[in-house]
């Protein structure tokens, strides 16, 4: 499967890997009940994975491995992971520089931020 779809791969590997250790936080912390609970899991989870992604990818830069596709990154991002993808930029210096990730990175974190708007309108209407 990563030798011909490499974005699918490490989507599915990141995604599967979250909700793993999202299911653990919530049988592990007991009072993590209901929608919240499994929300604040799944962020958790889902931005520890990308932080750790975006090492492994600076790490295969710098070590001429094969890199972890930007799309798959941005993927990650996209469900829930952007603190984490934010930290990992900062933290590794990795695509910090890259002009079209960057404005893809933050499109997604505007897009977020209208989301969560939307919902706290709503949910005070």
């Amino acid at each position: 499967m990563s030798r011909h779809r490499p974005i699918a791969f490490h989507l599915v590997i990141g995604i599967g890997i979250s909700f793993l250790l999202a299911g653990t936080l919530c049988w592990g912390m007991i009072q993590w009940t209901g929608w919240i609970g499994w929300l604040l899991a799944w962020l958790a989870a889902v931005n520890l994975v990308t932080f750790f992604y975006y090492g492994f990818d600076k790490w295969r830069a710098k070590n001429g491995g094969r890199r972890v596709p930007e799309a798959s990154l941005h993927g990650l991002s996209l469900v829930g992971g952007s603190l984490g993808a934010f930290a990992g930029m900062k933290w590794f210096r990795h695509k910090t520089i890259k002009g079209r990730f960057r404005i893809l990175f933050w499109g997604i974190i505007l897009l977020q931020g209208a989301i969560i708007a939307l919902v706290v309108i709503l949910r005070a209407a």
